[in-house]
C-alpha cells in the first residue's frame, strides 16, 4: 500500500512571485508616466513659443503641424478622443456654446466701436487694414497660425494630461497660468495699440513691463473663462468659439473703429 506524500505549503517567494503577476501597480506607478508626458508636453509648448517669436518660423505652417503632432503624441501616450474635447458627442454642445459666445463678444464689440471714449481700444496698428486683409486675417491667418495650436494645445492636449493627476479646477488654472505665460515672448515683441500706450504712457521706462505683466494676466484670465466653456461643454469647439471671437472679431470691428476715426 502505498501512501500519497503530505502537501507541502508554498514557499513565500513562490507565493510573493505568482501575486506580483496578478497585483495591480502602485498608484504612484501608474501616474509616473502620465507626469512625464505632461512635463514633454510642457517643452514642447516652450519650444514652439520660441520658434515662433524668437526664430520667426511661420506659423501658418508651424501652427497645424505641431497641433497635429501633439495630438499623436496624446494619442500615443493613452489620452482619448473624449479626454481631448474632440468625442463625436460632445460636437454639438460645443458648437452651441462656441456660437453664443461669439453672438455676446460680438455685441461687446460693437458697443465698444460705436462709443467714442472705447473706440480707441480697438485701434491697434497691426489690424489697421483694407476689409480684404480683414477678412483674410480673421478667416484664414488666426485660426490656422493661431487659434488652432494654442486651442489644441492648452485646452486639448495639456488640458486631458493635466487632467490625469489633478483635480479639475487645478487643471483650469494651471492651464490658463500656462496659457498667459505663453503669451510673454509676443507683447514683448508686439506693436503698440493707441490705447494701451496711452493708458501706459505715465510709467516712463516701466510701460513695457507693464503691457508685458498686463498681457499674461489678461490673457491667463482669457484662459480661465475658455477653460470654463471647456469644462461645461465637454469640447474644445466652445472654447474655440470664444479665442476666435476675441481675436478675429477684434480685427473685423478694428476695420469700422478705423473708419469711424477717420
Amino acid at each position: 500500500m502505498t501512501t500519497s506524500a503530505a502537501p507541502t505549503a508554498p514557499s513565500p517567494a513562490a507565493v510573493s512571485g505568482s501575486a506580483s503577476a496578478f497585483t495591480a501597480p502602485e498608484p504612484n506607478q501608474l501616474r509616473r508616466p502620465a507626469f512625464w508626458a505632461t512635463v514633454v508636453v510642457v517643452l514642447v509648448l516652450v519650444g514652439l513659443n520660441v520658434a515662433d517669436h524668437v526664430l520667426g518660423w511661420d506659423t501658418m505652417w508651424l501652427g497645424p503641424l505641431g497641433a497635429v503632432g501633439l495630438l499623436v503624441f496624446a494619442r500615443a501616450t493613452g489620452l482619448s478622443w473624449e479626454q481631448l474635447g474632440l468625442a463625436r458627442h460632445t460636437h454639438a454642445a460645443g458648437v452651441r456654446w462656441g456660437l453664443g459666445v461669439i453672438g455676446v463678444v460680438a455685441i461687446i464689440y460693437l458697443g465698444g466701436v460705436l462709443i467714442p471714449d472705447t473706440r480707441s481700444a480697438f485701434l491697434d496698428v497691426r489690424y489697421h487694414l483694407p476689409p480684404a486683409g480683414a477678412l483674410l486675417t480673421a478667416f484664414v491667418i488666426i485660426p490656422v497660425g493661431t487659434i488652432l495650436l494654442e486651442e489644441v494645445a492648452f485646452r486639448s492636449v495639456l488640458w486631458g494630461a493635466l487632467a490625469r493627476h489633478l483635480r479639475m479646477w487645478k487643471v483650469v488654472v494651471g492651464s490658463s497660468l500656462l496659457f498667459g505665460l505663453w503669451h510673454v515672448l509676443p507683447a514683448i515683441g508686439s506693436a503698440g495699440n493707441a490705447a494701451v500706450g496711452a493708458a501706459v504712457s505715465g510709467l516712463g521706462s516701466f510701460a513695457h513691463i507693464a503691457i508685458i505683466m498686463g498681457t499674461v494676466v489678461f490673457t491667463a484670465a482669457g484662459g480661465v473663462v475658455a477653460g470654463e466653456l471647456r469644462r461645461r461643454s465637454g469640447s474644445l469647439w466652445a472654447s474655440v468659439g470664444m479665442h476666435w471671437a476675441t481675436n478675429a472679431l477684434g480685427v473685423l470691428f478694428g476695420v469700422l473703429a478705423w473708419r469711424l476715426a477717420a
